[in-house]
C-alpha cells in the first residue's frame, strides 16, 4: 500500500450494541436518535482510520430507517469508506438488528455520512486516495462519486440563497 492511497479494507469497521430500555421508545423499538448516534460513532472511525487525521461530520444523506431494532437486540453496525475526494470522503453505514434468542439477523438501516479531515489548524487537509478492489467496492466508489457531485450542488445551491 502506497502511503498516499488506501484500500476499502483499511477503513472497515464493525460495531455491536445492545438496545436496552433506555434506548426504545414507547414501542420497545430503538428510538431514531440512538440509531442516529450509534450510526455517526461507526462512520466516524471509518473516516478517522483512512484518513489518519481528526474529521468532523458534514452531511447525513439518505438515512433510510428499514425495519426497528427491538429492545433487547443487537445492534450491529458495518462501515467503511466509499469515496474519496480531495478533502472529504463518504462512509457507508449498514446497520443489522440480531435478536440473541434465535439469532435471526434483520437489515434495519442504511445511511452515507460526509466526513471532512482536518489539519492542526482545524482546516480541511487532503486525504489519501481510495481504492476500490472488488466489484462491489467499484460500484460503491462510482455511486458515491454521483452523491458527492449531487452533495456539491446541493451545497451550493443553499449558500447562494
Amino acid at each position: 500500500m502506497k502511503n498516499n492511497i488506501k484500500t476499502v479494507r483499511h477503513s472497515q469497521v464493525i460495531m455491536h450494541e445492545l438496545v436496552l430500555p433506555n434506548d426504545t421508545n414507547l414501542l420497545g423499538n430503538i428510538l431514531g436518535g440512538r440509531v442516529m448516534h450509534l450510526m455517526d460513532i461507526c462512520a466516524a472511525m471509518s473516516a478517522y482510520k483512512h484518513a489518519r487525521r481528526p474529521v468532523v461530520t458534514a452531511s447525513v444523506d439518505h438515512l433510510d430507517f428499514l425495519a426497528p431494532a427491538k429492545k433487547g437486540d443487537i445492534v450491529i453496525l458495518k462501515s467503511s469508506v466509499n469515496y474519496v475526494s480531495r478533502t472529504s470522503m463518504e462512509v457507508g453505514v449498514r446497520i443489522e438488528a440480531e435478536t440473541p434468542l434465535t439469532g435471526e439477523v434483520r437489515h434495519t438501516a442504511t445511511a452515507y455520512l460526509t466526513f471532512v479531515a482536518l489539519d492542526d489548524n482545524k482546516r480541511p487537509v487532503e486525504i489519501p486516495k481510495l481504492l476500490p478492489e472488488s466489484d462491489k467496492e467499484l460500484y460503491r466508489f462510482e455511486e458515491g462519486k454521483k452523491r458527492s457531485v449531487s452533495r456539491v450542488k446541493r451545497l451550493k445551491s443553499i449558500r447562494s440563497k
